[in-house]
């Protein structure tokens, strides 16, 4: 019921199981109370001291009747001065620790963020979806970013920008802190708010459009990484385990460009060190068909060729035997005669003179080893009886 300090030292030592678990110090009073938080007891009693800018900064601190203050797992001890400006206050000071689901949240959007910050970058839903919301957060700062490039160099009003700017981040903590309130109570104002600032950040976003200069991509891609590492860094409260889980995604990240270089290069190597595999061999029926191919493919390309106005006709023609002919062939006629596809059958085909000379030498061949190997045998027969 009295103006107290208080002091809380930490004796526990943060384990693995903590990675999400957050620490409070709760104030909560009945009626409007002033809480102020250090960092030890030194400080606590520099604050009994007067002092002009204590004095000063008295008139902003804001006065609650509940009050939150973050305790780091690692830091040894936090205290904080209660002051009561009403009488007939009571407060309740209050220890919280629990497991938060939102700093997990905050650590997975974190990853998420780091592993497609390529792909948002490129994406028109991300562009729009993010103007939009950045407009509605911060539509009292863009106004006064755009306030100081319409305002003249040299003016007094950048005195006021720059009180501008810290009141507006002072509003948006407070809006924050009583967003449940306003929710609530002003709901009809919010939501038109939302629409109006919305539909003017929505018309800004399709006016410029996403971003086509790769530079620039490259540049907002950087940027959503390293939020998303900050982001993993602050949900994350065991400080060892986030910064190997921050190294482990960017060694992840980047681990491609190794492995693709060392594919590349057993690849290389493998190819010089093997031995060049013999071509394999075609089938008769398989070079029978390859001929036939080819030959006809040519023959076209030929005929494309007199045809075509590169071609110098009067100077082929005055140097063949048979102008008609050729004039046939040009035409679509076959390039052989009758009498010439006649002589190639009696010659080339089953039973032709050919084939015939080709299975005589294959027979005199054979007999010629099959002599051989009988002479031998006789010799070797003749050496035994002796």
């Amino acid at each position: 019921t009295a103006p107290q300090k208080f002091c809380y030292t930490n004796a526990e030592t943060p384990k693995w199981h903590d990675i999400w678990t957050r620490m409070q110090i709760r104030v909560v009073s009945n009626k409007m109370i002033r809480v102020t938080q250090v960092e030890n007891e030194e400080k606590l009693r520099e604050l009994e001291e007067f002092n002009m800018w204590n004095f000063v900064f008295s008139f902003f601190k804001e006065k609650l009747n509940d009050t939150y203050i973050p305790v780091d797992l690692y830091s040894e001890k936090t205290c904080l001065k209660v002051e009561l400006p009403e009488s007939n206050t009571n407060y309740s000071v209050v220890l919280l620790r629990w497991f938060d689901p939102k700093l997990c949240l905050v650590s997975f959007l974190g990853l998420l963020l780091f592993f497609s910050g390529d792909l948002l970058s490129r994406s028109q839903l991300f562009h729009y979806s993010a103007g939009i919301s950045i407009g509605m957060l911060a539509s009292l700062l863009i106004l006064i970013y755009v306030m100081a490039k319409v305002m003249p160099k040299k003016s007094p009003i950048y005195f006021i920008l720059v009180g501008g700017w810290s009141f507006s981040l002072y509003l948006i903590q407070l809006v924050f802190r009583n967003l449940q309130e306003i929710c609530k109570s002003y709901w009809q104002y919010l939501l038109g708010y939302m629409l109006l600032v919305g539909f003017a950040s929505f018309a800004v976003c399709y006016r410029y459009g996403p971003l086509e200069n790769q530079r620039n991509i490259n540049l907002l891609t950087w940027s959503l990484q390293v939020l998303g590492l900050l982001l993993m860094y602050l949900g994350i409260q065991i400080r060892p385990i986030a910064l190997a889980l921050i190294a482990i995604a960017v060694c992840t990240k980047n681990l491609e460009y190794p492995v693709q270089w060392l594919c590349a290069t057993y690849r290389k190597v493998q190819k010089a060190t093997a031995k060049p595999s013999p071509p394999r061999l075609l089938t008769e029926e398989e070079y029978r068909l390859q001929g036939e191919v080819e030959t006809r493919r040519a023959l076209e390309e030929l005929r494309g060729y007199c045809s075509s106005p590169e071609f110098s006709a009067w100077t082929v023609v005055s140097r063949i035997q048979s102008p008609k002919r050729f004039a046939d062939f040009v035409g679509g006629a076959s390039h052989l005669t009758p009498n010439e596809v006649s002589v190639h059958e009696q010659e080339y085909s089953l039973g032709g003179l050919f084939v015939e000379d080709q299975l005589f030498e294959e027979d005199e061949d054979d007999s010629f080893e099959g002599e051989g190997r009988a002479d031998f045998s006789v010799s070797r027969n003749h050496l035994g009886v002796e």
